[in-house]
């Protein structure tokens, strides 16, 4: 699939935006091996890593590791992650904080349940979870990072948001870092929307003014689909 959009990416598609895949562990080597052979124009992601540099941790995967293969981004706090695997937003600061001890960037996921939803809990669940992640951290630091707003009841489901559902979260998101770590900051972070991202969806989600990026899950995995995706962002951000 990467080697087939390599082929297909033309200067102009991603003249506007960055790009980054995030294969699971067992192939970041040689994705990173095809990326730098054949001068792909795309960064390279990881999917998680531990919260801790070295240590007892079978089955983890440092955050060292990973930069030292040339990583760029790292997903911290995937919807998976949390609901399946425990991970707590104490873990999620931990981590985040890991990724930038190794000069990474941190794509830092937050998002509500369908039941936070139908409570009327959206904002206050996002409240939780973007304050824990940003406690501690510098203006400076807050700038640099992604967030991304993935609600959990539009995972893998089809049943992606409207577009204003994704615009009111992010302009509710950029606030809140506006009021921890000043408005240079929040002008400067980057906040993606993701769940069911589709070539269809995307340049909605992409037009609006507080979504600077989408976190695209299985329309990734055909090189076709993805283009077009890729395409859309490029063609709003050129608009």
């Amino acid at each position: 699939m990467l080697r087939d959009l390599g082929l297909r990416l033309k200067p102009e598609d991603v003249a506007a935006v960055d790009v980054s895949v995030h294969p699971p562990f067992t192939d970041l080597r040689t994705v990173q091996t095809l990326v730098e052979k054949e001068a792909i124009p795309v960064q390279l992601g990881a999917q998680h890593c531990s919260d801790e540099d070295a240590g007892a941790r079978t089955g983890e995967v440092s955050p060292q590791m990973l930069a030292r293969l040339g990583t760029r981004y790292v997903i911290v706090g995937h919807s998976e992650r949390r609901t399946l695997f425990g991970m707590s937003d104490a873990t999620v600061a931990a981590t985040l904080k890991a990724v930038l001890r190794h000069a990474m960037v941190p794509i830092v996921c937050v998002g509500e349940t369908e039941e936070e939803r139908a409570a009327g809990r959206t904002e206050a669940k996002l409240e939780e979870q973007v304050l824990s992640a940003l406690d501690g951290l510098s203006p400076e630091l807050v700038g640099g990072l992604v967030l991304a707003y993935e609600p959990l009841w539009a995972i893998g489901t089809g049943q992606a948001a409207s577009a204003m559902d994704a615009e009111d979260a992010s302009v509710f998101i950029r606030a809140l870092v506006g009021k921890v770590a000043g408005q240079p900051a929040a002008d400067a972070v980057r906040i993606q929307y993701g769940g069911s991202v589709q070539a269809e969806n995307a340049a909605d989600f992409m037009s609006e003014p507080d979504v600077d990026g989408l976190l695209v899950g299985g329309a990734s995995l055909q090189a076709g689909t993805f283009l077009d995706v890729i395409r859309a962002g490029g063609a709003c951000y050129r608009s």
